[in-house]
């Protein structure tokens, strides 16, 4: 038996700039304001609470620079969100599934169709409202999803599935 470990030189590497990435659906900002509003209004209501039921001196002496605080972080939170949510951005490749995202920490995830086990699409209430999909994509010997692309339109979450599916089980 002949051992062979032969150097591969960077530039033979497949070059992941030159994919061209779809973004996400526009609608999925909808939830992701949604959902921010929700976290925000329940932080905001557990301060107030802590206003008007706590009567330590120290939390009442303080309690406006604690919501000045709590305020600027969630302004900021928000418009990284906003921001953020312009690199999510995906491709579906003929051997693998590319997706894309964030902002301060910008993340690549390239999944191997070969690796693909299992794919499911979930919605929820408010995606439902919207025609919008996220698209989960398990692969072998992980627990849970390795890869979950939200804000899809339905339609489009439908064909990837189709089309993954049918490559999975070698129908293509």
């Amino acid at each position: 038996m002949n051992f062979s470990n032969t150097q591969i030189h960077s530039e033979t590497f497949p070059n992941i700039d030159n994919v061209i990435l779809k973004p996400i659906s526009k609608q999925y900002i909808k939830i992701i304001i949604f959902n921010k509003i929700l976290k925000f209004a329940l932080v905001f209501g557990i301060l107030i609470i802590i206003k008007f039921f706590i009567k330590k001196e120290i939390i009442q002496d303080n309690y406006w620079y604690l919501f000045s605080i709590v305020l600027l972080f969630s302004v900021l939170n928000f418009i990284t969100a906003l921001l953020a949510f312009k690199k999510r951005k995906y491709a579906i490749r003929e051997h693998d599934v590319i997706y894309a995202k964030g902002l301060i920490v910008n993340s690549i995830t390239t999944v191997p169709v070969s690796r693909i086990q299992h794919i499911e699409t979930s919605r929820s209430w408010i995606a439902r409202k919207l025609n919008l999909a996220t698209l989960n994509i398990y692969t072998a010997g992980e627990s849970g999803s390795d890869l979950r692309i939200k804000g899809l339109p339905l339609r489009d979450a439908m064909q990837i599935n189709d089309f993954l599916s049918s490559k999975v089980n070698g129908n293509t």
